[in-house]
């Protein structure tokens, strides 16, 4: 049986969870964020499968690209999914705060490994981006080296 819990116990236990509610709010806009890199990854590999097809003796070509789009693919996967298990464990400190309150139980020790996890994941999710970043950003500094030098040795 459920413990009477007061209403301003409950009001207290609202409060507590108004900073994890909010780190939804912005975990959900990372999530968005690297699904949408994602689909621009996608997009381009699917570009290149059609060029692939309508040019296969130019392979050559694109084999570069195709190899950092995969690593790209991987990394944005991978901050996905933490960034994915980050939502689920603040969801369950929450979820904690409110059934330990209605439960009468203290389980301000769960709560804590939990947020702590919550932490760890998202640590990893935004190095597994800012991997990803690192990524896109050599290989549009390759390219761009490389239209460089063959525009300098055209003109020159």
């Amino acid at each position: 049986m459920f413990p009477q819990s007061s209403i301003p116990d409950l009001a207290h236990v609202i409060q507590l969870a108004v900073a994890p509610v909010f780190l939804l709010t912005a975990l959900s806009t990372m999530l968005a964020v690297l699904t949408n890199r994602l689909s621009r990854v996608v997009d381009r590999t699917r570009k290149l499968e059609v060029f692939l097809l309508e040019h296969p003796e130019r392979i050559a070509q694109p084999r570069a690209e195709l190899f950092t789009l995969f690593r790209r693919t991987v990394l944005c996967n991978r901050a996905i999914s933490l960034c994915t298990l980050t939502l689920l464990l603040i969801c369950g400190v929450i979820g904690l705060l409110f059934i330990s309150a209605l439960m009468g139980f203290n389980a301000s020790l769960a709560v804590a490994a939990l947020f702590v996890a919550s932490m760890g994941t998202f640590v990893f999710a935004l190095l597994s981006f800012l991997a990803e970043i690192r990524v896109a950003s050599n290989a549009l500094e390759s390219s761009a080296r490389q239209i460089i030098r063959m525009t300098d040795s055209s003109s020159g």
